[in-house]
Formats: C-alpha cells, sequence, structure tokens
C-alpha cells in the first residue's frame, strides 16, 4: 500500500521455483528489476499480508493489485531431470540448462531452437568457437564461454574414457570409432599417431600436428618421435578432413609413403593410415596404397 492507502504495483518475486508478475506484466519483465530478490512463503506472507494466503477473502483493490503465480518453467526442467535424469531431455532443453536464462529481451526457449536449427544440431555446435557463439542474439560472451566449457569437458570425457579401457585397435572400424568422437566434428585438420602394442592395444595417442581447413604442416620425424618415445610394436596415423570427403589427397599418399619408409627403417612399422569425416572414412591400406614391411598380422 502507498501512503494514500492504495495498492501498490510489485515487482515479480522468485519463490521455490516459480515467478510473482505484476498484473500485465510477462514472465520476463522481471529482468528489467535487476537482480532477483528470492523470498520465502512466510516472508513474502509478513510483507504483504493475508492475500499471500490461498483463499482469503481480500479486499477486490488489494486483490487486483496482488501478484499471479505463474509456473518458472526451468522449475519444470529441473523437475524432470532430477526424476529422469538428463538423458531423458532433449538437445533444446540440455541446451536451455547450460545457458541458464534467456537474453536480449527473448525467452530462452526462442533461443536455444534456431540456434540449433542453424547450426544443423548439436553436432553442429562442436565445430563453433566461442567467438562465433556470441555474436548470436540472446547468447552475448558469458554464454558463449559456458556452452565452450561444456562441450570440451564431453569432448575429455569421451577422450579419458577411451584410453582408461585400453581399446584393441585390429582393424579400420576401430580406428574410426576411436577418431570419429574426436576429430570428425572439428573445422581444422588434426593428426593423431597411435601407438600400439604386439596385440593392437593402444599405448598413446598423441596429436602430431594440427593446421586449417585444407592441410596441415608435419614432418616424418614429428612421427617416428611418438613411436621411439612410446616402445611402439606399431603405429597408426589418423587425420580428419573437414570438408566431409575422406578422399585422401596426392600429398597425404605422399607423406604416408615416406612414414613408411622411415619407420621400416627404425623398426616401428606403420600399418595404416585412416582419414575420417563426419559420415564417411577411408584407409590407405584398404586402397592399396599403404604395403607397410614386417607390419603384425591383422
Amino acid at each position: 500500500m502507498n501512503g494514500r492507502g492504495r495498492a501498490c504495483r510489485l515487482p515479480p518475486l522468485s519463490i521455490e521455483g516459480c515467478v510473482f508478475v505484476a498484473p500485465g506484466e510477462s514472465a520476463l519483465t522481471k529482468r528489467r528489476y535487476g537482480k532477483t530478490e528470492v523470498w520465502s512463503p512466510e516472508d513474502y506472507e509478513r510483507a504483504f499480508g493475508p492475500w499471500a494466503k490461498p483463499n482469503t477473502p481480500v479486499d477486490s483493490e488489494v486483490r487486483d493489485a496482488a501478484p499471479v503465480l505463474k509456473t518458472d518453467r526451468r522449475a519444470s526442467q529441473r523437475q524432470q531431470t532430477l526424476v529422469g535424469g538428463v538423458e531423458s531431455l532433449g538437445d533444446a532443453e540440455l541446451l536451455s540448462i547450460v545457458l541458464g536464462t534467456g537474453g536480449g529481451g527473448a525467452p530462452l526457449a526462442t533461443l536455444t531452437a534456431p540456434l540449433l536449427e542453424e547450426h544443423g544440431g548439436v553436432g553442429g555446435l562442436l565445430r563453433l568457437g566461442i567467438g562465433e557463439l556470441a555474436v548470436h542474439r540472446g547468447v552475448g560472451p558469458a554464454k558463449a564461454a559456458r556452452l565452450s566449457a561444456a562441450i570440451e569437458i564431453g569432448r575429455r570425457a569421451v577422450q579419458a574414457a577411451s584410453l582408461e579401457a585400453s581399446p584393441r585397435l585390429p582393424d579400420r572400424a576401430a580406428v574410426v570409432a576411436w577418431a570419429r568422437p574426436r576429430l570428425a566434428t572439428l573445422d581444422h585438420e588434426e593428426l593423431w599417431v597411435l601407438a600400439l602394442d604386439g596385440r593392437h592395444g593402444l599405448r598413446a595417442a598423441r596429436r602430431v600436428a594440427s593446421g586449417g581447413i585444407h592441410g596441415l604442416h608435419v614432418g616424418v620425424r614429428d612421427v617416428l618421435r611418438v613411436a621411439l618415445r612410446e616402445a611402439a610394436s606399431a603405429v597408426v596415423m589418423v587425420h580428419n578432413h573437414p570438408s566431409g570427403d575422406p578422399t585422401p589427397s596426392d600429398e597425404d599418399v605422399a607423406f604416408t609413403r615416406a612414414v613408411v619408409e622411415g619407420a621400416a627403417v627404425v623398426g616401428t612399422p606403420l600399418i595404416d593410415h585412416v582419414v575420417v569425416a563426419r559420415q564417411r572414412s577411408s584407409s590407405l591400406l584398404d586402397m592399396g596404397l599403404l604395403c607397410p614391411k614386417g607390419s603384425p598380422r591383422r
């Protein structure tokens, strides 16, 4: 009530996952009031009187001025997550949880759906940097950094899980299964050397070069250094093609043959060179472009 006995318009308040909205205003209006205060039901009753309780007869003027209770959509998502786990949520809902709030005066739902649609789903977001995410309406640098960090945590978790299991890589399919989650969605080329033991178990995986969209610079000794340092019985090279076409280039073939010759000298044969893209892959061994001498029987 104001000094003349008339009801005052009250700013929205957050209470146990709900939003109290002043008459004639939407839930989004609460952003204009700065940081939202969180009150308990008892605090709310003491501050605003008995009409805060349901089914209490009050003066119509006071009732009209009382805030309207609306369910907070984010509270519903949190409840769904607690009950069914994050795996029960869709891509847009997961993205909403990571971003936390909307921006630019737009609801969060109108931010996540176009973002996913524009970039072809979650896989497309993996190829975006912080700067590219930040330019989207309602995202900004802070949310872009938060989303990039969440993506990087997921990527590292996949890498850590595969290394803990010490996977065996006896053939092209196993190499592709290892490489695709790490390399297929990148927007630049990376070359990795996989050091294997005598049973094709993965001893170590090392990135030896990172380049641009159309290639990278690497020497034969970079590959052989990993083979010798990790005491590998054999090595496999694997790199990605951001273009989506896994066909080896002439440079890929020439470099591979140079590594084959060098690896034969040090006694650690190169047994395959696999190229991965988003949907397909290729193997220089399967294509007859690689004939390492003394390689372990596959």
